[in-house]
């Protein structure tokens, strides 16, 4: 079946969204890289927020205690 998914999507050369010109693979590749950028600063600032809540409740524990 992965031998034949190229043919299948593929006619001359073109793929499903037309031929794959520069234009076409450089702004491909910048969303790629984008979504990875966005990715990690995005769950960076979840653990950033988890971080702070261990320590708020890690500090309230032991004030209480």
């Amino acid at each position: 079946m992965l031998v034949a998914a190229p043919v299948a999507l593929a006619e001359n050369g073109e793929g499903l969204l037309g031929k794959a010109d520069d234009k076409t693979v450089t702004f491909f590749c910048f969303g790629v890289m984008a979504f990875f950028v966005v990715l990690v600063i995005g769950l960076s600032l979840i653990q950033g927020a988890l971080d702070r809540r261990k320590a708020k409740r890690r500090y309230d524990f032991e004030r209480l205690s």
